[in-house]
């Protein structure tokens, strides 16, 4: 009798404990709303932002309306407006956990985005060596660690390539950034652009160490002999790349140039190259490695 009451005991002491043990499982769990609260809900409104985030396989709810090509797994992703008009509403709606931007844009809607109450966070993405560190900020942020390592590894690997095709006196560069409507402005090697040309081995016409742009003054631009010309047409191509020939050809000053009479003037577009850094860098700095060094890809 005393071992059936026994035996009891422990099969009530066994269930008894199962059932706390399935309680303590449906309380812990993770429920689908904390695994939603937990999801970071992304919202990047430049392109390059939205590029960055593919590589570092970054999930987003919201992406740039834009004619560029986004990644594919963001094709079906809400659209938020153009990267220099983003519609607050529509990012808004999204409650995102975070809003990146870039910071040249900071200045231009950063009250805009404070009078609607959610907080901006603008990647700075003006020159290689930024990128670099954006892209390990955010996979430390993210989780995405070996994702960030490995795309900041493919980047030292193409700067340490185009530092051994350098070979002699470093080409004179001049740098054009078109603005359509307004003619052009000259990039300095403060400049994301500049610093490709710094990597790649160019000397940039025009070193400052404060402003990435300069407002042309054309007698001193006159006097300048430039071996190599790169003009970026980073917004809307199909009017600045007319207005760079046009002024090419009306104004003499460009033909007393090296660089105009060797015909060693290169126009730059999306979605290689663009006024902030991008993940197209390795591309960016292979190409203008050989304009700056073509003698040394004709010997191989």
């Amino acid at each position: 009798m005393k071992s059936a009451r026994k035996l009891v005991f422990i099969l009530l002491a066994v269930v008894l404990v199962a059932v706390l043990g399935v309680v303590a499982w449906l309380q812990l769990r993770p429920t689908p709303q904390a695994t939603q609260h937990k999801q970071p809900r992304i919202v990047a409104t430049t392109v390059a932002v939205t590029e960055m985030a593919a590589k570092l396989d970054l999930p987003l709810v919201g992406v740039p309306t834009t004619a560029n090509q986004l990644p594919a797994r963001y094709q079906k992703v809400t659209k938020v407006g153009s990267p220099m008009s983003p519609n607050i509403e529509k990012i808004a709606a999204l409650k995102p956990t975070a809003v990146y931007s870039v910071t040249v844009l900071k200045e231009q809607y950063e009250a805009t985005f404070k009078s609607h109450k959610f907080h901006a966070q603008y990647l700075n993405l003006d020159t290689v060596t930024s990128l670099k560190q954006t892209l390990t900020t955010l996979g430390q942020r993210y989780q995405r660690q070996q994702q960030a390592h490995q795309q900041v590894k493919l980047i030292d690997q193409a700067v340490k390539k185009v530092h051994a095709r350098q070979q002699g006196a470093k080409p004179q560069v001049l740098v054009l950034m078109g603005l359509p409507g307004a003619g052009y402005m000259i990039a300095t090697d403060t400049s994301y652009i500049g610093d490709l040309v710094r990597l790649a081995g160019g000397e940039n016409l025009y070193p400052d160490k404060t402003q990435p742009y300069l407002t042309p003054d054309n007698e001193k631009l006159a006097q300048q002999r430039p071996d190599v010309i790169l003009r970026l047409e980073h917004a809307m191509p199909e009017v600045v790349k007319p207005q760079f020939e046009q002024e090419f050809k009306q104004n003499a000053m460009w033909a007393q140039m090296p660089a105009v009479q060797q015909r060693r003037v290169y126009d730059l577009q999306q979605p290689e190259f663009d006024a902030t850094a991008n993940m197209h860098v390795v591309t960016g700095l292979q190409q203008i490695s050989r304009w700056l060094y073509p003698a040394k890809e004709a010997t191989k």
